[in-house]
């Protein structure tokens, strides 16, 4: 079966960096777009970045471009999100996300919808704060 299972996360200073990983498994990684997104507290969800099947394409959110980068590693299964310059409005959960159609990616925003998803990972929480 799908599985998206995250790994990183935590606790960091204003400033700080923290990348995150989802390590997928039960389907054809390479096959797919991948996202990020994320909740805020008291908030709904946030697209955050896209990449395209083989990482050669990335697009951003206005709020975190330039300070997050989004890739791939199709031999280990794996997508990360590299986070630098953390502000505290960046505190929220984030989850990966599997694309539901094969071999489709656009650039640009991706409403955070299970009509374009259709696996997520578990979330792991981000908190920046001094």
């Amino acid at each position: 079966q799908v599985q998206l299972v995250q790994f990183g996360g935590g606790l960091v200073q204003p400033g700080g960096s923290l990348r995150l990983s989802c390590v997928a498994s039960g389907f054809t990684f390479s096959d797919y777009a991948m996202s990020w997104v994320r909740q805020a507290p008291g908030k709904g969800l946030e697209w955050v970045s896209s990449i395209n099947m083989n990482g050669g394409s990335a697009s951003y959110a206005d709020t975190v471009k330039g300070r997050f980068t989004i890739s791939r590693d199709n031999a280990k299964n794996t997508l990360y999100l590299q986070m630098d310059s953390l502000k505290p409005d960046d505190t929220a959960v984030y989850s990966c996300a599997k694309w539901s159609a094969r071999g489709v990616y656009y650039s640009g925003y991706v409403p955070p919808s299970d009509d374009e998803y259709d696996y997520w990972g578990q979330g792991t929480q981000v908190t920046v704060s001094s």
